[in-house]
């Protein structure tokens, strides 16, 4: 067992934990109604997994598969193969995925640079591309030969040109430093508060806004690809209604499922390894407690690192015919 620091927030499951929530993972063995997998983690591999799910019941499919890179997911090796076997393997993953789609579904499917080359010609081939979002890992190891890898992609698809959007709900509010005023000298187009100016602003594809989990989040745990929960909320509420079923079938540590019970949608995860199974398990039984996430309060997404206005702002959020206005107190 790895000896951690005091203040050491990553969360682990004793073999006591494991043993109780290993109760509560399903496993597949027939044909699964929605009812039976809403809301639940099943410790299995994909494959043999998915031909019990029922057909077409997914309005939001976020897969975050692994790279084409040799790691170890707790004991789980996944070893980098070459370019025609690795597109082959995603193919036959994106085929399990498609009858389990709505008509309206949105999938996101993240990569990093490399990989982003094998999945997109897959991904064209069989849905519709809308963008590629790449966001900035903020961390990661120096290189003295080539540039320091600090960036990874998410693939923004949908299954038609009929699907769901909701931009307002994913605004960020950035702090203002030249502001324009109109002729009478009200604000253009931002809010003036007793800590600054701030505009919220259009989401774009590049997200440099994210805090990778570390020791001190609660979030964190010992996964070595974990998403961060404003990741996937970003996602989550920009393509899905609450109510609406996200689905991963790529569970690792479960921030999809996490976020998605903060976020009042149903869900259902698939996963293989266990001991992640429960540290999931563990996760959404603290954000029944917790529903925070981190760099989201209020309905508004902030700029990385600046808690201290998530503190002390109380942000109400309306619509004015098709705009969305802020109110600060």
């Amino acid at each position: 067992m790895k000896t951690r620091a005091p203040r050491n927030r990553t969360l682990t499951c004793s073999a006591e934990e494991i043993e109780g929530f290993s109760a509560d993972l399903l496993h597949l063995s027939e044909s699964a109604s929605v009812s039976v997998i809403t809301d639940r983690i099943i410790n299995q591999d994909i494959q043999e997994a998915c031909a019990f799910l029922p057909k077409g019941f997914v309005d939001l499919l976020i897969l975050d598969p692994p790279y084409n890179l040799t790691k170890n997911y707790n004991g789980h090796v996944f070893r980098t193969k070459d370019a025609a076997e690795y597109t082959s393997w995603f193919e036959s993953v994106i085929a399990l995925m498609l009858p389990l789609l709505r008509p309206m579904a949105s999938v996101y499917v993240c990569s990093d640079w490399q990989t982003s080359n094998l999945v997109f010609p897959v991904l064209e081939k069989y849905l519709h591309v809308r963008n590629r979002i790449t966001w900035e890992r903020e961390k990661g190891r120096g290189a003295t030969t080539n540039w320091k890898n600090n960036t990874e992609d998410i693939w923004f698809c949908t299954l038609n040109d009929n699907y769901y959007f909701d931009v307002n709900a994913v605004k960020m509010k950035r702090r203002v430093i030249a502001p324009y005023r109109h002729a009478d000298g009200a604000p253009k187009d931002w809010m003036t508060t007793g800590d600054g100016n701030f505009r919220l602003t259009h989401p774009s594809n590049i997200w440099n806004d994210i805090t990778i989990p570390f020791w001190s989040m609660p979030e964190n745990t010992d996964h070595p690809t974990q998403k961060p929960e404003k990741l996937i909320a970003k996602i989550v509420l920009a393509s899905s209604r609450a109510g609406d079923f996200v689905f991963d079938p790529f569970l690792g540590s479960g921030t999809t499922a996490v976020v998605a019970r903060k976020l009042k949608r149903r869900f259902c995860g698939i996963e293989i390894n266990r001991e992640y199974c429960c540290w999931a398990t563990k996760r959404l039984k603290q954000a029944e407690v917790d529903p925070t996430i981190q760099g989201y309060s209020n309905g508004v997404f902030w700029e990385r690192n600046s808690l201290a206005e998530q503190k002390t702002h109380k942000v109400d959020r309306i619509i004015v015919g098709n705009n969305l206005e802020l109110f600060d107190e």
